[in-house]
């Protein structure tokens, strides 16, 4: 007991330390006190969340109909470029109608040879032994693809999943927020942010959803059709962004933003707002080839159904970079930019429950737990202290040294706390005495058996160490599993609780032996204090 070395010392002096100087600006912060904090020393806070910092809250659902609507056009593009490929199989316009996706084609003799290459382009959906479109033929030379019901569950629940991840990407694009975005049920989105009290500007950014793509324009149409909403076969009218009027427009993709690594917003050359976007290797390589085969023809830029701007293509536009200008204010270009570079959404997401919740309730649940928390330590001291006396000197500081290291530990991972956290935390506190009191226990017993006292101490520490270990490994599964599979109120206690219960290990075994250790090599005591 009385060899613990120096390094151990130091080891866990600093570990301590730096448990301290992580946790105090989360401590200080919103006080007087927080402006005088070196900025030399860290700066990791503390988030609070929706319960105690106040936000919004959003409901989500996908809207069905479009995502249908995504997959025709999908599969049109798919079916389109396998068609295209050598030998070439000749067909007339591709139909949407109904639902279905179905073309006719011209050379009976190239129809076995249209279906095999029509169900390459389909997939078995899990193990159901059913595949996500239907190939059939009707009237000899028309092949029709239908939608099947599982194709469409599936691909509903794979946008879903995409869908959450590019919500999350717009709300926190650098990944340092805490925020809430889970799927409930099999087509909708949760969304809590804690601090901001703006909903609609929150929707307005959640709810965009930023497809971009480049389209030839077709000069063959007839104004006086567009204007009526009528455009050649092959093509589409669609309106322009500014309400100018509408446009016809190719239907086949030039090059769509799913082939985007970058957007941001900048300033053209006479101080406008614009965005500039960078392509992928194969983007980059089909913008230019694009742009090289139509110099001298206007292309259309479409984002959501709507064209922002039709430049003409005055040269090849090489090297994979391109602006994208318009009526952009700086932070309407901001805010499109970021949703391009976090992809675009796979399905509209329709806003069906918005709630701003303030921090007034935050500031009592706070004030409350803080209040619950001071009543919690002070007595869990004062037992510790009538019980073991030096011993729970010893605990009570272990105990001090483990708020500081869960608050730090928190704060250096930017986790959020909310109001279960606040419990959890308050459940750790008298969790954090168990192993001391194992640990004075068994002291205790030892010395009752009349062994020495060094070898009482030692043989506390290390037989304890037996039960502490299994005691501590279920909480830890517990709250894993908790922090794994739960959400948002869950999540947070099942967090806290997981950091508290590595932490309270911590102190109690190691912090403390090594005050014990530090005591008796100083004190050289006859009869323990337990």
């Amino acid at each position: 007991m009385l060899d613990f070395p120096k390094w151990k010392v130091w080891l866990v002096s600093i570990v301590v330390a730096i448990g301290v100087l992580l946790s105090i600006p989360s401590l200080i912060g919103g006080t007087p006190y927080a402006s005088s904090w070196p900025k030399w020393l860290p700066q990791y806070k503390i988030s609070l969340g929706l319960d105690l910092a106040g936000g919004s809250h959003l409901l989500l659902e996908a809207d069905a109909n479009d995502m249908q609507k995504q997959r025709l056009q999908s599969m049109e593009d798919s079916v389109s470029t396998e068609l295209r490929r050598d030998p070439k199989i000749d067909i007339g316009d591709i139909s949407t109608a109904g639902g279905r996706l179905s073309f006719m084609v011209r050379n009976p003799t190239q129809l076995d040879a249209a279906v095999e290459r029509m169900r390459t382009l389909t997939r078995p959906v899990g193990l159901t032994g059913n595949r996500d479109w239907d190939v059939g033929v009707v009237d000899s030379t028309r092949i029709v693809l239908s939608p099947t019901a599982d194709g469409t569950a599936r691909a509903l629940k794979d946008a879903m999943g995409v869908a959450r991840d590019v919500v999350r990407r717009r709300i926190d694009p650098g990944g340092t927020k805490e925020i809430t975005v889970v799927t409930e049920g099999g087509n909708r989105i949760l969304v809590q942010v804690p601090g901001v009290e703006d909903p609609d500007a929150l929707k307005k950014l959640i709810g965009q959803t930023a497809r971009l793509e480049f389209k030839l324009v077709d000069l063959t149409a007839n104004p006086t059709d567009v204007q009526q909403g009528r455009a050649p076969p092959g093509s589409q009218v669609l309106p322009m962004a500014d309400g100018s009027g509408a446009i016809a427009v190719k239907r086949r993709v030039m090059v769509s933003g799913d082939q985007l690594t970058d957007a941001s917003q900048q300033f053209d050359q006479d101080g406008r707002p614009d965005i500039n976007i960078k392509f992928n290797t194969a983007g980059a390589r089909r913008f230019a080839r694009t742009t090289q085969e139509n110099v001298g023809k206007p292309f259309a830029i479409i984002l959501d159904d709507k064209v922002l701007s039709a430049p003409n293509i005055n040269e090849p536009i090489l090297g994979g970079n391109a602006q994208i200008s318009g009526n952009f204010t700086v932070q309407s270009a901001h805010d499109l930019a970021v949703s391009l570079a976090s992809g675009k959404l796979p399905v509209k997401l329709n806003v069906i429950e918005e709630r701003s919740i303030g921090p007034d309730l935050g500031r009592d649940s706070i004030h409350k737990g803080v209040i619950a928390s001071l009543i919690g330590t002070v007595g869990v001291m004062i037992f510790m202290l009538v019980t073991y006396g030096r011993f729970g000197v010893y605990a009570n500081i272990a105990l001090i040294v483990n708020a500081f290291l869960i608050l730090g530990i928190m704060a250096m991972f930017n986790a959020t706390l909310t109001l279960p956290g606040i419990a959890g935390f308050i459940l750790t506190i008298g969790a954090a005495v168990d192993a001391n009191v194992l640990i004075n226990e068994r002291i205790r017993e030892e010395v009752r058996r009349g062994r020495r006292l060094i070898d009482a101490v030692e043989t506390g520490y290390r037989e304890a160490m037996h039960a502490i270990v299994d005691a501590n490994v279920t909480h830890v599964i517990s709250a894993s599993i908790m922090a794994y599979f739960g959400s948002g109120p869950v999540r947070g206690f099942a967090v806290v609780l997981l950091i508290g219960v590595v932490t309270s290990v911590f102190t109690a075994v190691y912090f403390t032996r090594m005050l014990v250790a530090l005591w008796i090599r100083r004190a050289r005591p006859r009869v323990l204090p337990i």
